[in-house]
């Protein structure tokens, strides 16, 4: 979690724009530029902030929310670090209910969607998975 408002400040910042630079931040919350990025370095390493990614937005993207089964016999969390490794999956999700996992994949066309799929379902201990197609980003 954060260390304080501070860091949470900055999580905000980077949340908005990861490409706004350490300078910047600093001089929104009165910091040096080496203070910014110490702390920026620390959330990394404590694994508050897993990854920096690029948003392509939704007119040039696709998206789906693919639903998945694990057999009882597989370890779901080895599942979870293959799902993440695919091409095009931004988010896994481990989960209760009907389905062990959940998985948000972009991609620029349905095609690139569907291949992941497949990929997807030929990782040992996939049972079943169910895809939905996100239509439009409310929020």
């Amino acid at each position: 979690m954060f260390k304080d408002k501070v860091d949470e400040a900055i999580i905000g910042y980077l949340t908005e724009d990861s490409r706004e630079s350490f300078v910047d931040i600093g001089k929104k919350l009165k910091l040096s530029e080496s203070a910014v990025r110490r702390r920026v370095k620390n959330l990394v390493d404590s694994g508050t902030i897993k990854k920096f990614t690029v948003d392509l937005g939704g007119a040039n993207t696709t998206s789906a929310l693919v639903l998945v089964s694990v057999d009882s016999a597989t370890d779901t969390s080895k599942v979870s670090l293959k799902l993440a490794k695919l091409n095009g999956v931004r988010t896994v999700y481990e989960i209760t209910g009907q389905y062990d996992i959940t998985t948000i994949i972009t991609a620029q066309s349905i095609t690139a969607i569907n291949s992941s799929i497949d990929a997807l379902r030929k990782i040992p201990g996939v049972t079943d998975t169910n895809t939905v197609i996100i239509l439009r980003r409310i929020l």
